[in-house]
């Protein structure tokens, strides 16, 4: 049986608490990263393959290379907006983990993240960092997979042959494969349920904290879906805010209305998060992923751009989008339905599909789809599973999870402790290197001193040397001056003597 592995959180048919999801960051930061990594997952699992998960993390060690190379027969990389200076390091890692490898590697979706105006000057401090990447891929590989034009052109702009480089979007929107949820057609109205979601990173583009409290204040069925690790900690740790009066235009604080009022959610897996999804009338907001899911659920939902990896996205799969802006902030969900169209989506599904699975043949994989049993097997199995609900708001009550809370707490006023301590004897460390030094001071103090005072004396010494020297010379000239003026003086006669 072949066997490939596959860069992401966690395995699909891992059933993880939200404590695990939080403490190894299953998320990989966004809840987003498993949607397209599980569709990934899906797609290449067939009767003759197994998929295996290797985390998000990258362990570039050479013992690790020699690992997969012996064990695994590919390795597939699903990525998203990788080529922004966020992502700088981490790039660099899988550059050095894929050039250690002797397998195929394979990359899927990967997209360049700029503004929306596509510029991408401010990817050149990284420029060396992508050329590596890319050349240590297709040196492993038929070609490499791209999210839309920008990262195409971008990479064509590198030196890449355009023959190399093949747009297939991203991986999450074929995970039904070459058949797309229909969009359900619905009306909104103030009793209608929406969900929200939002990027903090998108606060400088346009007036999302005047768009959330819009929907707030008008539609009462309001959930914000929140996607980050950050938002996941807050939900189940909480803070301070409401009695320290904190606030934040932003729902990223227990002080802020939506909170208070229980409307937030995270998701922690992507079956829960579709499901969930399918029970409400409209999703919108700038999270691409959070969009796509709730248009998998045969939800419908408009993406507000506020970047390249947002906008290129949209533009492939025809996603309906408003760029944000141009968005007021009292811009209402009911306007931004009654303007969106996914015919064009839903249309060129199929066509789409096609190319992502000739990129996959191109590389060698099998897919599901054309292969296997269409992913029957695959959703068979995650039906039997219980995977975990999107996580609420903390009420302080025992939820079942005080046990971690409590560890979680022990462990950080331990390792506090222990960094504490360490503190402590560096600073002990120091202040003895310190007294050392001022002993080492007052030493060359003294010796400098010395050495002043033999300075002085010498000085002295020198002074009366010169003021004997000097009196010797006008002894000197006293008794032999007369004898050299007379001696001058008949020298000066003999001259004037005539002969």
């Amino acid at each position: 049986m072949k066997r490939i592995l596959i860069r992401s959180g966690k395995s699909p048919f891992h059933v993880a608490t939200p404590t695990e999801f939080i403490q190894q960051d299953l998320i990989g930061t966004n809840t987003g990263n498993l949607l397209f990594s599980d569709s990934a997952h899906k797609m290449l699992t067939t009767p003759d393959t197994e998929v295996v998960s290797n985390g998000i993390r990258t362990n570039a060690s050479p013992e690790r290379a020699a690992e997969i190379n012996e064990q695994y027969d590919a390795f597939i990389v699903p990525l998203a907006n990788a080529f922004r200076p966020s992502f700088h390091a981490s790039l660099d890692r899988l550059s050095t983990l894929i050039e250690q490898l002797t397998i195929p590697v394979v990359v899927f979706g990967v997209g360049a993240q700029v503004g929306d105006d596509y510029e991408t000057d401010v990817l050149k401090p990284m420029e060396a960092s992508v050329k590596r990447f890319i050349s240590a891929v297709l040196n492993r590989s038929a070609s490499i997979g791209v999210r839309g034009e920008l990262t195409a052109r971008y990479l064509t702009g590198l030196g890449f042959g355009s023959d190399k480089i093949d747009i297939m979007g991203c991986p999450s929107m074929f995970l039904y494969g070459d058949r797309f949820p229909e969009i359900r057609a619905t009306e909104i109205s103030a009793d209608s349920r929406i969900a929200l979601n939002l990027s903090p990173n998108a606060i400088p583009v346009g007036d999302i904290t005047g768009i959330a409290h819009h929907v707030w204040e008008r539609y009462p069925g309001l959930t914000y879906y929140a996607q980050n690790t950050s938002d996941a900690e807050l939900l189940l740790w909480g803070d301070t805010s409401p009695e320290s009066g904190r606030q934040d235009a932003f729902p990223r604080q227990l002080s802020h209305a939506m909170l208070q009022e229980n409307k937030v959610r995270m998701p922690l897996d992507p079956a829960t998060w579709i499901d969930e999804l399918s029970d409400y009338d409209f999703a919108y907001g700038t999270r691409i992923h959070g969009n796509i899911a709730a248009l998998l659920a045969g939800t419908p939902a408009v993406v507000l751009t506020h970047d390249s990896r947002t906008l290129e996205l949209c533009r492939y799969f025809d996603i309906p989008h408003r760029q944000l802006s141009a968005l007021p902030g009292d811009t209402d969900p009911r306007d931004l339905y009654e303007n969106a169209d996914y015919s064009a989506m839903i249309k060129g599904h199929g066509e789409r599909f096609e190319r992502i699975v000739a990129f996959l043949d191109r590389n060698g994989l099998r897919n599901t789809y054309t292969h296997g049993d269409g992913g029957a097997a695959f959703e068979d199995r995650l039906a039997t599973l219980d995977l975990p609900p999107s996580l609420p708001v903390w009420d302080g009550s025992d939820d079942g999870y005080m046990r971690y809370r409590v560890s979680r707490l022990r462990e950080r006023i331990t390792a506090a402790d222990a960094r504490i301590d360490k503190r402590v004897e560096e600073a002990r460390q120091l202040r003895t290197r310190l007294t050392a030094a001022e002993k080492r001071e007052a030493a060359t103090a003294r010796q400098l001193e010395a050495v002043r005072k033999e300075l002085a004396e010498a000085r002295k010494q020198l002074a009366a040397v010169e003021r004997r020297v000097g009196g010797i010379e006008k002894r000197v000239l006293v008794k032999v001056g007369p004898a050299l003026r007379r001696r001058a003086r008949k020298l000066s006669g003999s001259a004037t003597k005539k002969p």
